[in-house]
């Protein structure tokens, strides 16, 4: 079944941090594959006209075969009409809104039991705009959350700032998400399979640039601030257990934590149970199979407000067999 799910990408990134580049890049490149791409108000994207064919529907046909299509009703009944379509999508792209929360989109793919059967979301992409980001974070949670979300960053406009001030807004960037995979571009110029069909949580892709994050759990109180925490044991997960921690943790503390993602090793499982959460929706699957040999650890990721370390840390032990 999950052969035929399509991955699908949610593209987020405040106004004017070059989303809408990289969304003309993908449906104006000649790269052989085919996307829909979903925006909120075509009018917003700005695609140069004579990529657009017919221009008074709802949804655009572009000269590269991808197609574009805007949200005037419902993602869901968009989606769902998308998957009728003859010519299947190497991909589905969702764009937000330049103030919206991430949330909500992402949450989609977890609430429609026939979105869910046919598309897996792949990965949170977010476009930093690398001048005004650190003032951005005054002006509001927009700028910060759409960070806590990423899986991907793509830390823009890097030729307009110094590299002091580069520094300074990936330090701040990692003090939010320390597990997103930090790309610098200018003018969104970047490999598309950098950002898309990457699978929302690689384990391979953290332990690149995160090489302690098969070691302790890290539980700093932050206050409001949003922060990650991480823990890991090489000890097996009972997932009934878990399913059962972590639907009464999201109920009851859902609001506060962003995204929650992990890798675990179930007894006597030839996979990996790989689970993610966006808000209080969670959703799990089996992933790739273990290697011979491999060393089988659980790790577990939470990215929020107020997360309360020492609870987490208890909780996930408690589902440990």
């Amino acid at each position: 079944m999950a052969v035929s799910q399509v991955p699908v990408t949610v593209l987020t990134g405040y106004l004017g941090a070059g989303k809408t580049t990289l969304l003309n890049r993908i449906l104006s490149e000649q790269h052989g594959k085919k996307y829909a791409v979903i925006v909120n108000e075509f009018g917003e994207l700005g695609v140069d006209n004579d990529l657009v064919v017919n221009a008074d529907e709802e949804v655009f046909e572009m000269n590269n075969g991808c197609i574009c299509c805007t949200v005037r009703g419902d993602l869901i009944r968009i989606i769902e009409g998308l998957m009728k379509r003859k010519d299947k999508f190497d991909g589905i792209l969702v764009e937000t809104t330049g103030l919206a929360d991430p949330g909500p989109v992402a949450q989609t793919f977890f609430t429609d039991d026939d979105v869910k059967a046919r598309t897996k979301l792949d990965a949170i992409v977010t476009v930093v705009d690398a001048k005004h980001f650190l003032a951005q974070l005054e002006q509001g949670d927009e700028a910060e959350e759409q960070v806590a979300f990423a899986d991907v960053i793509l830390l823009n406009k890097t030729d307009l700032v110094s590299e002091d001030e580069l520094k300074k807004v990936e330090d701040k960037i990692h003090s939010i998400n320390r597990y997103a995979r930090i790309h610098r571009t200018q003018k969104s110029k970047i490999e598309l399979d950098a950002i898309l069909d990457k699978g929302a949580f690689d384990l391979k892709r953290i332990l690149e640039f995160e090489p302690d994050f098969l070691h302790a759990g890290h539980s700093h109180d932050h206050g409001d601030e949003v922060a990650s925490l991480s823990f890991s044991s090489e000890r097996p997960v009972d997932p009934d257990k878990f399913q059962k921690w972590m639907g009464a943790l999201l109920q009851l503390k859902g609001q506060d934590i962003l995204r929650s993602k992990g890798i675990l090793a179930i007894d006597g499982a030839p996979r990996r149970y790989v689970y993610q959460g966006v808000h209080m929706m969670m959703d799990a699957d089996w992933g790739t199979p273990w290697k011979d040999g491999e060393k089988r650890a659980s790790k577990l990721v939470f990215i929020g407000r107020n997360l309360d370390g020492e609870n987490l840390k208890r909780g996930f032990e408690d589902c440990l067999k």
